[in-house]
């Protein structure tokens, strides 16, 4: 340490050259290469494993259970190649993840314990396997309790869905990632960046935020980000600025109260029964008086009860007005005068015409033998 700072102290000389540090642009510093990965974590990182065993748990519903059964033979092959251990308790409703003596990345428990949060969370297989990759990562959103009343949680999250899942697929296109709705909770699965976006669509949704306007907005970002000249530049000229427009006129109240104007000095206090006999003369009267008044006031309020309970009574025999009975006038059908002659003339012209058509040769009619015996007879 004492060698250190004498060098420090020692002036330069002339013959000591100074390097000349060349300006180096912040900005590439923070910049990554395109097309660089984090080298894959092997056995020879870590070859004498880990000290002690870690295992996480978590529960799973019951619908979830067939589902679980048929695919748990390609959990425990995933979690294999870990070397992690795990186990499905149907009786309890559980699956457990935990450490092996073979377990060289620790890190692995951690996505080991993503995955069965996501198989518990109704997310298929052949995505949630995807959290095993190194550049993937999850995220569970809760909404349950975001809004107050029930309809407007479900109108809200239907929102989030759009018509046949069609806002739902646009935002898992623009962020890279996997999203299910799945009861009060939103499960995404992605890489780091679109998972912080997928959060911001969803909590602004739940917050009366069409998820239409994020979406515009990761459009326009998109195209962008395309442009290498504009990745320096503040992009807030090009994006859209929405404001919320209230429309509904606030609600006013039924009943209205005016304030009344402040006074320094209390309230005049109420006059008390002695004082309003003194105004009145009562005091000075004396008992049998003052009963003798109080007698007639109860008969006087006994004598209005028992007329309005009479009056009562005599409704029920006081009969009701009747209506004014409307007689129906029937008019007979004016007969239409009969033109007799008119009716004779038809007949007779009835009686002329012969029915049937006539025969082309007629036969001469010849009376039959019982009529000539008959005429002799005669």
């Amino acid at each position: 340490m004492q060698l250190a700072i004498g060098v420090l102290k020692t002036p330069l000389t002339s013959g000591m050259r100074t390097k000349k540090v060349s300006p180096v642009d912040e900005s590439q510093l923070f910049a990554v290469p395109d097309g660089w990965k984090e080298p894959a974590f092997t056995k020879d990182d870590n070859p004498k494993g880990l000290l002690e065993e870690s295992s996480f748990a978590t529960l799973f519903p019951k619908y979830r259970e067939a589902y679980l059964k048929e695919c748990w033979p390609l959990v425990q092959k995933a979690l294999g190649d870990s070397h992690i251990k795990a186990t499905l308790d149907l009786i309890e409703g559980s699956i457990t993840v935990c450490t092996t003596k073979k377990t060289f990345d620790p890190y692995a428990v951690v996505r080991a314990r993503d995955l069965i949060k996501l198989l518990a969370r109704s997310v298929p297989f052949e995505q949630a396997v995807r959290i095993l990759e190194d550049d993937m990562a999850c995220d569970i959103i809760k909404i349950g309790t975001l809004v107050r009343t029930r309809e407007r949680f479900v109108k809200r999250r239907q929102r989030l869905i759009g018509p046949k899942g069609s806002t739902l697929k646009a935002l898992e296109l623009l962020t890279n990632c996997y999203v299910m709705v799945q009861g009060n909770t939103v499960s995404a699965l992605g890489p780091f960046n679109g998972l912080k976006e997928v959060r911001k669509v969803v909590l602004d949704t739940m917050k009366n935020i069409h998820p239409i306007y994020n979406i515009k907005t990761l459009m326009i970002k998109r195209e962008l980000s395309k442009d290498p000249e504009l990745r320096l530049q503040s992009w807030e000229r090009f994006l859209p600025n929405f404001r919320h427009k209230n429309l509904t006129k606030r609600k006013e109240p039924k009943k209205k109260t005016t304030k009344k104007e402040y006074t320094p000095f209390p309230p005049q206090q109420p006059e008390s029964q002695i004082d309003k006999e003194l105004a009145t003369g009562e005091f000075f009267l004396r008992e049998s008086v003052k009963k003798r008044k109080k007698m007639e006031e109860i008969k006087v309020k006994q004598a209005e009860v028992l007329s309005k309970r009479q009056e009562e009574r005599n409704r029920a025999f006081i009969p009701p007005k009747e209506k004014p009975v409307m007689k129906k006038t029937n008019k007979a059908p004016s007969e239409a005068k009969i033109n007799i002659e008119a009716i004779k003339a038809k007949v007779r012209k009835a009686k002329t015409k012969k029915l049937g058509a006539p025969s082309v040769n007629p036969v001469p009619q010849t009376k039959p033998a019982y009529d000539k015996k008959k005429k002799n007879k005669g």
